[in-house]
């Protein structure tokens, strides 16, 4: 295989004579440049994977390189070398297309890290895979992809909004910036983060989604970095954290808008130093980890009310990523109509929906988007006869035409379930409606003795419906 060549442009010859060992160790050829008249003329007449630019030049900066190249290279990822601390110029380079940075003092296993996923994008990287896959069968290389999208990296239709936001994923997955995903419940802000991951360098390792309101406080320094054994009362065991188990790929702060202040702090350093310490632990580790961060709440008001911090949302929200909702793609809603009902299906006859079910949910506010598209789908699987789907079965509330302010009626009172209790004001959508979803299973199979096949008719479904139910909601 073709060996990899870089650029190195730095005008300090230690820097220079550092990268060049460190970059020689790992059988790539360097190009040395100190200033960015030398480094245009190495672009121009050499075949270059990777570059390596310090932020202050003799004749310019590195801002200027990284500009150009998104200009005229745009296919080789540039790294920035920057003053240690210096985030403010590291954000900065990663806004104007950096895939990475590095800080002096260059800390080598960074380094390495850095250079290896980067080489990934690199086109002899891909025709090395080429060759690879000519070795693997045309049905080994099919299941591989099937996996990946039953993990749940599947962003369906066609409308303007969604072609969008796929074609910023595809060019985010090839940065290492940090992205913040923003967007309504339901609008699939997850989806968008496994997409990045998939799609990135970092596809064959890890990623590691963690819902950080869920996880309490007094916990939550340990889930996140580890701890030894004997550190603390109840610490039998050495643990690893998130961030150990994200090593070399991606870890996904979805809510992070419920860190405390004080997690808020500890996950900043850890951010910017590119290592952690757990818990009892005497020495700090690096980690090689991309974040992807989401919530459905405003962070731009929570910084104003200083409710999360400033220096942390400028560092997680390098690049924003927002997720369209399903009002703003409604053309979307047949075809992921279709998807759902085949299936939540399982293989049996799919039911279809008529032409008022399809206006009917075209014209729907969608408070909960994609994901309430689905719940609602699969509740009038249960209620609809010979195979149709009607309006009524869907039994949305009256709305206006993509009005903003409706609420859904998430179950109905059969069979002696009881009321639905009103949603409190900061209690998400969608685990209010999980929440009343598995009382009232609860309560049927109660009432039954835990017959199932009883208590699937008092709630008025079938038992293939009450079963993917207690699997989706953890009660099987």
């Amino acid at each position: 295989m073709e060996r990899y060549q870089a650029l190195i442009v730095d005008d300090e010859p230690d820097i220079l004579e550092l990268l060049e060992m460190t970059l020689a160790r790992m059988d790539i050829d360097c190009h040395s440049a100190s200033d960015l008249t030398s480094a245009h003329d190495i672009l121009n007449s050499n075949d270059i994977d990777i570059c390596l630019t310090d932020m202050r030049l003799p004749d310019g900066d590195g801002i200027d390189l990284v500009q150009h190249m998104q200009q005229h290279f745009s296919h080789i990822p540039v790294a920035m070398i920057t003053a240690h601390g210096n985030m403010e110029l590291a954000i900065t380079a990663l806004k104007a297309g950096a895939f990475d940075f590095v800080s002096k003092p260059v800390d080598l296993t960074v380094l390495r890290n850095l250079i290896s996923t980067a080489l990934k994008l690199s086109h002899k990287a891909g025709a090395s895979s080429a060759t690879n896959a000519t070795k693997t069968s045309p049905s080994q290389a099919s299941c591989k992809e099937e996996e990946k999208e039953d993990a749940g990296t599947r962003l369906l239709g066609e409308s303007k909004a969604i072609e969008r936001t796929r074609a910023t994923i595809n060019k985010l997955a090839r940065s290492q910036a940090p992205v913040y995903i923003s967007g309504e419940s339901g609008s699939g802000k997850e989806l968008a983060a496994r997409l990045i991951h998939y799609k990135s360098p970092r596809t064959d390792s890890p990623f590691i989604p963690v819902n950080c309101g869920a996880i309490p406080q007094d916990l939550m320094e340990s889930e996140f970095f580890g701890h030894k054994k004997g550190s603390f009362t109840g610490a039998v065991a050495d643990k690893a954290g998130l961030f150990q188990a994200a090593n070399g790929g991606t870890l996904f702060l979805d809510e992070v808008a419920e860190l405390p202040l004080h997690m808020q702090v500890k996950l900043l350093r850890a951010i910017q130093e590119k290592s952690v310490r757990a818990i009892g632990e005497q020495s700090e580790q690096t980690i090689d980890v991309r974040i992807l961060s989401a919530t459905h709440k405003d962070l731009t008001q929570l910084v104003n009310s200083g409710e999360f911090r400033q220096d942390l949302f400028y560092r997680i929200n390098v690049i924003e990523l927002t997720m369209p909702s399903l009002r703003d793609r409604a053309s979307d809603i047949p075809l992921l109509a279709n998807y759902f009902l085949n299936r939540l299906s399982e293989g049996d006859a799919c039911p279809h929906l008529s032409d008022g079910a399809i206006a009917a949910l075209q014209n729907y506010s969608f408070p909960g988007n994609v994901r309430e598209l689905e719940n609602i789908l699969e509740r009038a699987m249960t209620l609809c006869e010979d195979g149709t789907i009607t309006a009524d079965d869907l039994q949305l509330r009256h709305t206006e035409p993509n009005s903003q302010n409706s609420t859904v009626d998430p179950i109905d009172n059969v069979s002696g379930i009881a009321a639905t209790p009103d949603r409190p004001d900061d209690e998400p959508l969608e685990d209010y409606l999980g929440n009343i979803e598995k009382d009232a299973i609860m309560q049927a199979l109660e009432n039954t003795r835990y017959n199932k096949t009883a208590a699937a008719k008092k709630l008025g479904i079938t038992f293939r419906a009450l079963r993917y139910k207690l699997k989706k909601l953890g009660l099987d």
